[in-house]
């Protein structure tokens, strides 16, 4: 084979195997289309035990706000599963550390809130090991679950989360508590509206990258959604305890996370 036939062969294989690499990396992200998700992948979806939901906070931790919810919270008896991006968490090691001392689950959401779709498997893998190691670090425990930034997740993410031993959750009801224009009476009926037993919300204690002070608005409509929880019969607590294969803690502390 000449070198002129060799050089467009290769082009020729190029043109059809990278679409096809990439549509491979970019499969998992069929998962983001929550009523799909929650219908076809519930353990994904974070779908647990029915008289139990699961309550996550994801960006923080965030020494301006976050206090505020661990405060709530122990005031209510609630334990929550918080996803924190390992940039924030070596700002905070104090706050990470109260926050597992206090008997709240502790995850990883990155180490920087950037697409994954937009990286590839050694990047992907990098930013999760770095968030993985910086949290085991500074709680001297590791992490068990994962949540992607945007709840994107890609083949790259699984199969780091697989090398890590990391379980990516999503979840099934959110409140749109990022958004400029959210208030504590639209979160608390976004959450709700799309709530069932079994089922896990996604809100966020910090706003580095939300809409700036939407925490407040999060916190705001907290209590409402947990008296609408204890209303319906739903007890509310970590990952840990929402009956998910995987996500079960031997670190979970007895006779917490009910409203």
């Amino acid at each position: 084979m000449s070198p002129g036939h060799l050089a467009r062969t290769v082009r020729r294989v190029g043109a059809i195997a990278l679409p096809a690499l990439a549509a491979a990396h970019a499969a998992p992200v069929i998962s983001t289309f929550g009523p799909l998700r929650n219908r076809a992948m519930p353990h994904l979806a974070g779908r647990g035990r029915p008289d139990h939901i699961a309550l996550t906070l994801d960006d923080g931790p965030d020494h301006l706000s976050t206090p505020h919810f661990l405060r709530l919270l122990n005031a209510r008896s609630v334990r929550a599963t918080f996803f924190l991006l390992g940039s924030m968490a070596v700002r905070s090691p104090g706050l990470t550390k109260d926050m597992a001392a206090a008997g709240h689950e502790i995850a990883v959401h990155g180490w920087h809130h950037r697409p994954l779709l937009l990286r590839g498997p050694r990047a992907t893998c990098d930013d999760l090991a770095r968030a993985h190691a910086a949290v085991t670090d500074i709680t001297g425990r590791p992490p068990a679950l994962f949540r992607p930034p945007y709840g994107v997740m890609t083949t790259s993410a699984h199969l780091a989360c697989r090398r890590l031993g990391l379980t990516p959750v999503l979840w099934t009801a959110w409140g749109e508590d990022w958004r400029k224009r959210a208030t504590p009476d639209s979160v608390h009926h976004t959450v709700t509206r799309d709530l069932h037993g079994g089922g896990t919300i996604l809100l966020h204690d910090s706003d580095c990258t939300s809409a700036t002070g939407s925490w407040r608005t999060t916190l705001a409509a907290l209590p409402r959604i947990l008296d609408t929880c204890q209303a319906r019969g739903w007890q509310v607590g970590a990952l840990r305890d929402h009956g998910m294969p995987g996500t079960t803690s031997r670190f979970s502390p007895s006779g917490q996370g009910r409203v």
